[in-house]
């Protein structure tokens, strides 16, 4: 089942990527602002996605996507019968990102691939269209169920060189939507040390690890704390213009679009600012 090919998402090329399992409705309303076109919640959504209809009634375009909603701890029948209730109310305009999440984390963790095919079996059941579902996607395996059995890939932590391979693998008909982290600052020192305090986190898990491998670091890289190598490649700095340049090799490399995190923290204080800063470098067009 893929339907992929003819109804490719479109996010516009950038958008704001969260840690927070939810999003404000006024959040969501002052990214669209700034005229980024969709809005990543990540940190594992519940199965019962109640936040997503009052952020969407409160803006006028934006999309909202999960980045991801973890397949082992919300099960497909109650987060197919959101997405059935969000699209009825406002098609078009959620994107249902899911993933198999991290085997040191799930103690369940059993046969990762397969059960994410059983999963996609049951929201095909569902009727949850693959137009509108992305996959968490690393290695080649998974990319490539990616580009059958949904609109796309939404790879995590990942470089433009990443990206490039991806693309070179999936094809041109399917939906590639990277993150990357960011902090909006020219002290290098302090850049590396925000990233490093995020990114360090995931040198202990085997997915994430083996990915970075496959694309040409050391051991050396992906040992804790990480090198200064592996934070510059997954971490972009500098001035408003430097990060705008590092987040458009993503695309020139064959993305559709980039999620954007910014490091520091989720409120509106620490993400805003730098989301306005950004906007002018990345092209974007505030809405009024």
């Amino acid at each position: 089942m893929t339907d992929a090919v003819s109804l490719k998402p479109d996010l516009g090329r950038y958008g704001a990527w969260l840690a927070t399992r939810s999003i404000a409705p006024e959040l969501a309303a002052k990214i669209e602002s700034l005229g980024y076109r969709a809005a990543w919640v990540g940190g594992s959504p519940d199965a019962e996605l109640a936040w997503v209809e009052p952020a969407l009634a409160q803006t006028n375009s934006l999309q909202l996507a999960t980045g991801i909603v973890n397949i082992w701890s919300a099960a497909a029948a109650p987060v197919a019968e959101s997405f059935q209730r969000i699209e009825s109310a406002y098609p078009g305009r959620f994107l249902l990102g899911i993933g198999v999440g991290h085997p040191e984390h799930t103690q369940e963790y059993v046969k990762p691939y397969t059960a994410l095919v059983d999963y996609l079996d049951e929201l095909d059941a569902a009727l949850v269209p693959t137009s509108r579902r992305v996959l968490a996607a690393l290695g080649p395996k998974v990319l490539a169920l990616s580009a059958e059995r949904s609109a796309g890939a939404h790879p995590y932590l990942t470089t433009p060189e990443h990206t490039a391979k991806a693309r070179e693998q999936v094809g041109n008909s399917v939906f590639l939507a990277p993150e990357h982290k960011v902090v909006l600052t020219t002290d290098r020192a302090k850049a590396r040390e925000a990233g490093r305090g995020v990114v360090q986190h995931y040198l202990g898990l085997s997915n994430y690890v083996n990915n970075w491998l496959r694309l040409g670091f050391t051991e050396d890289d992906v040992r804790t704390p990480g090198s200064d190598k592996l934070i510059d490649a997954v971490v972009a700095y500098g001035t408003a213009e430097d990060i705008a340049k590092r987040l458009d090799e993503h695309i020139q490399a064959g993305a559709d679009h980039v999620a954007i995190q910014v490091l520091g923290g989720y409120d509106e204080d620490t993400l805003l600012p730098t989301l306005s800063e950004l906007a002018g470098p990345l092209g974007l067009t505030p809405s009024s």
